[in-house]
């Protein structure tokens, strides 16, 4: 059996880099994590939330899929937001896009791309929403870049939009959503302008009544 020892060698090497510079870092790292921030990005390999916010283990917690998509079903999803509003107390919420993404890609041809095409349908509808706006534009990246910043959008609405979120903000609690984007190009964040930390800046359609 093949074991990989490339990857062995080199955690043990990051994990003695480490340990040079702060002994006790591992002991303490192990007692507890009290991350501030929760980062819900894209799958892609090339998009590391510690390492694109320079952050160290324990400071981000972090729930990836395809395109950073956050759906009302999406159980998985759901629970990580759940564990790090309720239980962590987390007070930022992070939607990462980034430009050049496969997933965006792929929702935008008409081609079969096998099961992921189920999941690429959440955004298509974003598509759907938005293409006046995006098939107006000339250039095919344009294109691509603006149905991945109006999908990051999207996405930090279903955020705002859940029971987890609602009744954070309802209970008092400091809690901000954000949409960013990353750009692989020069690896650079962007804020997109969109920041969201109360019920009223909810629209009536998508605000719950809690009891």
């Amino acid at each position: 059996m093949k074991t990989l020892k490339i990857l062995f060698e080199k955690n043990r090497a990051w994990a003695e880099s480490i340990k040079a510079e702060h002994p006790s870092f591992f002991t303490e790292l192990a007692q507890i994590q009290r991350p501030d921030y929760l980062w819900i990005g894209c799958s892609d390999s090339r998009v590391s939330a510690n390492q694109i916010v320079n952050l160290k283990p324990g400071e981000v917690f972090v729930h990836r899929n395809i395109a950073n998509v956050v759906v009302h079903t999406d159980l998985n999803c759901l629970s990580v937001i759940q564990f790090a509003v309720e239980v962590l107390k987390v007070k930022h919420i992070i939607v990462c896009g980034h430009y050049g993404c496969g997933g965006i890609r792929a929702a935008m041809e008409n081609q079969k791309h096998g099961l992921i095409d189920n999941w690429l349908r959440h955004i298509k509808d974003v598509y759907r929403f938005h293409q006046d706006a995006i098939d107006v534009l000339q250039s095919e990246e344009d294109r691509l870049n603006l149905l991945t910043e109006k999908n990051v959008i999207e996405q930090v609405a279903n955020v705002c939009h859940t029971t987890v979120v609602q009744e954070a903000w309802r209970a008092g609690r400091a809690l901000s959503v954000h949409g960013w984007i990353y750009d692989i190009g020069d690896g650079i964040l962007n804020d997109l302008g969109i920041c969201v930390t109360g019920l009223d800046q909810l629209s009536s359609t998508h605000f719950l009544n809690i009891a």
